[in-house]
C-alpha cells in the first residue's frame, strides 16, 4: 500500500509544525488538481482536503510537534521533521492489522518530501524511526526526495493536508491574540506582532518558538530598552 509524507510550518517563529501522510490503494482515487500546497489557493487548499478526508478509501494521518518540543535543547529541527513523519505513518496506518486492510502479501511503501540536503539519509531515519513504533509485521520501505510534492500526487495531497492543519492552527491563535501574520520570521506582520507583543508584556508569547533567534533578538533589544530607561 503506498503513502506519501509532507510537512507544513517548519520554518516559522509561530506555532506548531504539521506533517501529514497519505496511504491509498489507486492514485487516481485522488481528487483532481492536487498539486503542491504552496501553488494552491487557500480555498482551494480546502476543498481538496475536505475531499480527502471525505474518501473511505483513502486514510490519512497528521502529527504535530509543539514549539515546546521544538524549543527542547536535547533535539533539533531535522530529527523532529523526522519524528514528524514517522508519527503521520504510524497515525495513518493505526489499527491496519486489525482492519484486515492489508493481506499477507502486502508491502507498506513510501516516499516522503525530504526535509534534510541529504535525502537518502533522511528516509533511513523516518524508516529507523517507523520500524521502532509502527505495529505492522509487513514490510516497511521508505524513500525520499526534495521536491517529492510537486512531482508525487500522493505526497502532494499529504502537502495539502498538512498546510490546511498549519493554517487552521495559525488562524485559531490569530483569533485569540490578533493579528500574527504568516508566523514567518521574514513577514512583517508578524515581526510587529511579536515586537509589541514583547513590548506590552516583557516576555514572548506563550505560542512562540523561544529558542529561534527571532524572538531571542526581539526579546533581547526590549531588554535593552528597557534597561536604557534607567
Amino acid at each position: 500500500m503506498p503513502f506519501g509524507v509532507d510537512e507544513a510550518g517548519k520554518g516559522p517563529v509561530f506555532g506548531s509544525m504539521f506533517a501529514a501522510a497519505v496511504s491509498l490503494e489507486n492514485p487516481d482515487w485522488l481528487p483532481e488538481g492536487i498539486a503542491d500546497s504552496k501553488q494552491l489557493t487557500p480555498t482551494r487548499r480546502e476543498e481538496l482536503a475536505a475531499t480527502i478526508r471525505a474518501d473511505e478509501r483513502i486514510r490519512v494521518g497528521v502529527a504535530e510537534i509543539t514549539p515546546e518540543r521544538i524549543d527542547d535543547p536535547e533535539t533539533d529541527m531535522n530529527s523532529l521533521s523526522v519524528a514528524a513523519h514517522a508519527e503521520a505513518i504510524n497515525d495513518a496506518f493505526a489499527g491496519l492489522e486489525e482492519g484486515g486492510i492489508l493481506d499477507d502479501e502486502s508491502t507498506i511503501s513510501g516516499l516522503c518530501d525530504a526535509c534534510d540536503t541529504d535525502a537518502d539519509r533522511f528516509a533511513r531515519r523516518v524508516h529507523d524511526a517507523c520500524e521502532q513504533t509502527l505495529e505492522t509485521d509487513h514490510s516497511l520501505e521508505i524513500d525520499a526526495r526534495h521536491g517529492a510534492d510537486d512531482e508525487s500526487p500522493i505526497v502532494g495531497a499529504a502537502s495539502i493536508i498538512a498546510k490546511v492543519k498549519r493554517d487552521a492552527h495559525v488562524a485559531a491563535i490569530a483569533e485569540e491574540y490578533g493579528e500574527i501574520g504568516s508566523g514567518y520570521p521574514s513577514d512583517p506582520n508578524t515581526r510587529e506582532f511579536l515586537e509589541t507583543y514583547v513590548d506590552d508584556h516583557g516576555s514572548l508569547p506563550p505560542f512562540a518558538r523561544e529558542s529561534w533567534s527571532t524572538c531571542e533578538d526581539v526579546l533581547a533589544a526590549a531588554q535593552q530598552t528597557g534597561l536604557g530607561q534607567f
